[in-house]
């Protein structure tokens, strides 16, 4: 026979301090005390970069059918999944072109072989790629590059292309690319458009910049920066900074007006930055390598200083023992930095190959994020196509660090307001409980939190927003314990959690 007990979050607005519901073998006791206290789901930031250009990570060439990219995104999505990541970063901006249908900028030579051709059968890449994330309880970044205006790779500019309708705003560099000059108001201003474009057309949860900026000067054939008329123009009006520090401050006041503009319109959309993993050599001592800050004219520390920015990833490429470019004494350094309590998430150099000595590697800089970030851990890979080529490694991270799921650590200088505990149902059928839930305010939800007692031993399971129900075997696996306590949250997409009120079975 069928044993039934619900219960709704009304029971606890009454005056009792705990209500006891009994029907034949399954009792219920809302709100009481248990022997072991309730642990907290992991928190920590899991995510891979997916690169379009060059076709690097995904299509895995231009011209597939919309049903060969399809199935190409969905293979990497449920990797992700199945490897307990809880986000993406998905590169939506390579080269002044779209993997989405956009009034800006043209579709991608990436997808299709043919800049400004969508692909066919027509579908929106972006809109795919979201909502198939979110049905995994995947965060989507979108990623853009904001001043590369045509890469090598796509071969000649076509006519579609930025560097013909914004010509005043770019300028060629000898080894093929095209770049915008950060130092003109129209290139400040289109970058701008772009991404607030994608913000309020698109139900994205973070806007991610790489560390391109001024471009490395082996992408000019080790020469400066071509920008002498930008440069005349502003000492001919009586402008008195340095050469690098008006380089610098074009590319600060795109940083803070990017920011700023994206809270405006929907202040949960998270804005990330990974840099060059050095801000200059040096800092901290004995640190050696590319001065970010005077070649890429990009000083990091200054817009984590500021807070500009919700979550930073510097690229630590290199390995722990490697002491000129060290991963733990740079991260070390760049938490000194942290003074406004942001993400500190690193990027993390996963293309090592393999072999076990790659994954001790990956595996001991995860350990490390663990151990120096412990209010907020995370880390970034690059990239996925590491990972999905080498069975080992991603076994590997899926069998040690990423055995239990996490939640996304939460931003609350982005908002601190828990949503609603669900409505919680439970059923008993043969040898399994039935949970099943509601939740008054569904659309502020985006993943549930099972938490379920054996014996006691505490366990959890994530599951997306789509899930509204699940069964747990009434013993554990090897039948030494019954299932004696299950809790449902609810989180949203800042990582806020709702109230947990326990149901003991008995």
């Amino acid at each position: 026979m069928m044993k039934t007990a619900t219960y709704t979050n009304r029971l606890l607005k009454t005056a009792f301090s705990w209500l006891l519901i009994s029907f034949g073998t399954i009792t219920l006791t809302i709100g009481q005390p248990v022997t072991s206290p309730v642990p907290a789901a992991l928190r920590e930031f899991r995510a891979a970069w997916v690169a379009t250009v060059d076709n690097i990570n995904w299509p895995s060439k231009p011209g597939l059918s919309t049903a060969e990219q399809q199935e190409e995104a969905l293979a990497l999505l449920d990797f992700l999944k199945d490897h307990h990541f809880n986000a993406v970063i998905f590169q939506v901006r390579p080269q002044a072109d779209a993997l989405y249908p956009s009034d800006l900028e043209p579709w991608s030579y990436y997808l299709t072989g043919k800049q400004g051709t969508p692909p066919h059968p027509y579908y929106d890449p972006l809109a795919f790629w979201i909502a198939e994330a979110h049905k995994r309880g995947l965060e989507l970044h979108v990623w853009l590059n904001p001043y590369r205006a045509h890469h090598p790779a796509a071969g000649a500019v076509e006519p579609p292309s930025l560097v013909n309708k914004m010509r005043e705003s770019v300028v060629p560099l000898k080894e093929g690319y095209w770049w915008f000059d950060p130092a003109k108001q129209a290139t400040q201003d289109h970058a701008a458009a772009v991404v607030m474009d994608i913000v309020k057309r698109y139900d994205v949860d973070g806007v991610h910049f790489d560390d391109y900026f001024y471009p490395y000067e082996s992408y000019n054939g080790g020469a400066d920066f071509p920008d002498d008329d930008s440069w005349r123009a502003y000492t001919a009006g009586g402008g008195a900074l340095s050469r690098g520090d008006w380089r610098r401050n074009h590319v600060n006041q795109f940083i803070e007006r990017i920011y700023k503009e994206i809270k405006t319109a929907k202040k949960h959309v998270k804005f990330g930055l990974s840099p060059f993993g050095i801000w200059r050599p040096g800092y901290p001592e004995g640190i050696a390598g590319m001065d970010q800050y005077d070649k890429l004219y990009a000083d990091a520390k200054l817009w984590l200083n500021k807070g500009w920015i919700d979550y930073f990833t510097p690229q630590l490429y290199w390995p722990i023992a490697q002491l000129p470019q060290s991963f733990p004494v740079l991260l070390g350094w760049w938490q000194g930095e942290n003074t406004q309590g942001r993400h500190l998430w690193p990027g993390m150099n996963v293309g090592r190959g393999g072999d076990d000595a790659n994954l001790r590697e990956v595996v001991n800089q995860i350990m490390i994020t663990r151990g120096m970030l412990p209010t907020s851990k995370g880390a970034v890979h690059w990239s996925i196509s590491s990972l999905t080529r080498h069975p080992l490694l991603g076994q590997g991270l899926l069998d040690g660090p990423y055995r239990q799921q996490a939640l996304v650590p939460a931003s609350p200088w982005l908002g601190n307001d828990a949503p609603e505990a669900p409505l919680v149902d439970l059923k008993q059928q043969g040898r399994e409980i039935q949970l099943s839930w509601k939740h008054p305010a569904p659309d502020k939800v985006f993943r549930w939190v099972v938490y379920y007692r054996f014996g006691d031993i505490w366990d959890y399971k994530i599951m997306d927003k789509t899930a509204m129900a699940t069964g747990l075997p009434d013993q554990s696996a090897n039948g030494d314990a019954k299932l004696q306590a299950v809790a449902v949250t609810a989180v949203d997409r800042l990582g806020n959690e709702s109230e947990r009120t326990i149901l003991t079975i008995k």
